[in-house]
C-alpha cells in the first residue's frame, strides 16, 4: 500500500479517537478530500456507507460516479485491503467478455458460471470492520457540511434561528428526527429541499421545524420531545438563541 493510503487510515484513526469535527466553512470539502486522500476516494466511500447493502462491480462504479476506471479499480483494491469493504467474483477485464451486456444493477447476483455469463467482482460494504460506524458518521457528517450551498439555500427560504443536526449525522438511528429547525421559513420550500438533501444522502430525512415562540415555550417547561433532542449527541450548524 502506498504511502499516501497508510496516512489517510493513520488520519482517520487520529481524528475519531480525538473526536476532531471538520468546521463548517467554505474550505469543508477541500479538506474532507484531503483527509481522504482524493476525490475519488470520497465518492465511493459515500456511496458504500450510505448503502452498506447494496453490491457494486467496478465499471459500474466508474459509470454512475463518473471517476476512471483505473481510479475506482485502485482505490477499491486500497480499501478492500484496509478492510472496510469486501468483494466477491473476480474481475473480467475484458470487456467483450461480458457478450456487450450492460452491468448488472446493484443489489443483483453475479451470473454463474457456466450459466451462459461470467463471474464478476463486485464490492459491498463491510459493517463488521472495527470503525465502520465511526468512519460512516464522519462521511455523513461531512455531507452536510461541504453540502455547497445547504445553509444558504435555507437561510434564503426564511430566518433560520437555530439548526441542529442529530439522528443520522451522528451515527444515532435511534434519534426521534434528524433535523431540528427554529425559525420561521416558507414550509413548501424547505419541504422541497428536504427532499433534495434526501436524494443527495439517499436516506429518508425526519425534521421538525419550531416558530422561536413555540421553541421557547417547550425549553421552559422542559418538554420531554424537545429536550430528548438537545440532551443526545447532535451537530449544531447555526445557533442565535444561545444554545450553544
Amino acid at each position: 500500500m502506498k504511502l499516501e493510503n497508510y496516512l489517510f487510515f493513520d488520519l482517520i484513526v487520529f481524528l475519531l479517537y480525538n473526536k476532531c469535527i471538520i468546521k463548517l466553512s467554505g474550505l469543508a470539502i477541500i479538506m474532507l478530500e484531503k483527509l481522504f486522500g482524493s476525490k475519488a476516494r470520497v465518492k465511493i466511500l459515500k456511496l458504500f456507507l450510505l448503502h452498506p447493502a447494496e453490491k457494486y462491480y467496478i465499471r459500474q462504479l466508474s459509470r454512475d460516479l463518473k471517476l476512471q476506471l483505473n481510479s475506482v479499480r485502485r482505490e477499491l483494491e486500497n480499501l478492500e485491503k484496509f478492510g472496510i469493504l469486501t468483494s466477491d467474483g473476480k474481475e473480467i477485464n475484458d470487456e467483450a467478455a461480458s457478450g456487450g451486456a450492460g452491468e448488472p444493477a446493484a443489489g443483483q447476483a453475479p451470473e454463474r458460471p457456466g450459466s451462459g455469463g461470467q463471474e464478476k467482482k463486485y464490492f459491498r460494504s463491510n459493517p463488521s470492520f472495527i470503525l465502520f460506524d465511526e468512519i460512516k458518521a464522519l462521511i455523513v457528517k461531512a455531507q452536510i457540511l461541504y453540502e455547497k450551498d445547504f445553509v444558504k439555500k435555507l437561510e434564503a427560504i426564511g430566518k433560520v434561528k437555530l439548526l441542529v443536526l442529530t439522528g443520522i449525522f451522528v451515527n444515532n438511528p435511534n434519534a426521534m428526527i434528524d433535523i431540528l429547525l427554529v425559525g420561521k421559513v416558507n414550509k413548501v420550500k424547505l419541504f422541497k429541499l428536504i427532499r433534495e438533501l434526501e436524494i443527495e444522502l439517499g436516506k429518508e430525512i425526519n425534521f421538525t421545524l419550531f416558530d422561536p415562540k413555540e421553541f421557547k415555550y417547550r425549553r421552559d417547561i422542559t418538554d420531554i420531545f424537545l429536550y430528548g433532542i438537545l440532551e443526545s449527541r447532535k451537530l449544531i450548524i447555526i445557533d442565535e438563541l444561545g444554545l450553544s
